[in-house]
């Protein structure tokens, strides 16, 4: 039983991978509802330059990308000074910075399978609220919006798990600072570094393989409630 103890960090890294996770779902998913619709339903010159930017972070090495938000939004760089001299917000060897990159590379994951949901529901549905009298973002909130929750739900849970995965931006971005910026995937890092880390780095490779597990298992399993809600109520 003593195999399955965490220890104090163990927690810390833990309870710190739950909140760097939850932080940048927070703040990428209401960005990706957005370009995931216009991506859907709008063709625009750079529509391929848009979608090929967005899915970017899925074919860079991570730490290029950890790179370029260090040049971004380091203390020195152009994002980064403004925000840090404005309005007080750091993100470079912070957790915030955790967040960010860990929203940045979760972010492909979340649209794809909203901008599916999107395709899949059928325009003409739109038109008909239009038609009677139902502004655009009416129609958006009332019609489009809950049809699309499974893929929406879908793409937030699997974004959830990507987050909490995340290792090769986040320790390029904002180091590996115990109680800061060392979450679960870090710790894990570290423990494989130690030489009497061994113990440590597979309890704690379970731990990431089951909360992975649980949350895909979820994400499907919710996404065929919605859909069988779903269906009930267009019926």
């Amino acid at each position: 039983m003593s195999f399955f103890n965490l220890q104090p960090d163990e927690w810390q890294a833990l309870l710190l991978t739950l909140r760097v996770a939850a932080a940048a779902l927070a703040v990428s998913l209401p960005l990706a509802i957005l370009v995931a619709y216009v991506l859907a339903r709008y063709r625009f010159p750079g529509h391929g330059v848009v979608n090929a930017l967005v899915h970017l972070p899925l074919v860079l090495p991570p730490v290029v990308t950890g790179y370029v938000l260090l040049l971004t939004f380091g203390r020195k760089g152009p994002v980064g000074a403004f925000l840090d001299d404005v309005f007080g917000i750091s993100f470079a060897f912070n957790w915030t910075g955790a967040a960010l990159a860990a929203g940045v590379m979760a972010f492909p994951l979340i649209v794809r399978p909203i901008r599916l949901s999107f395709e899949a529901v059928d325009p003409k549905l739109e038109e008909a609220a239009k038609s009677l009298g139902a502004h655009r973002l009416v129609s958006f909130l009332t019609v489009t919006l809950p049809l699309a929750l499974p893929g929406i739900l879908g793409g937030a849970i699997l974004g959830f798990a990507k987050a909490m995965g995340e290792f090769g931006a986040t320790i390029t971005f904002v180091s590996n600072i115990p109680g800061e910026t060392r979450t679960l995937a870090l710790a894990l890092y570290t423990a494989t570094q130690t030489p009497s880390g061994d113990l440590a780095a597979f309890r704690l490779t379970l731990i990431a393989a089951f909360v992975a597990f649980a949350a895909l298992i979820a994400s499907e399993l919710l996404a065929r409630r919605l859909k069988t809600r779903l269906g009930g109520d267009i019926a």
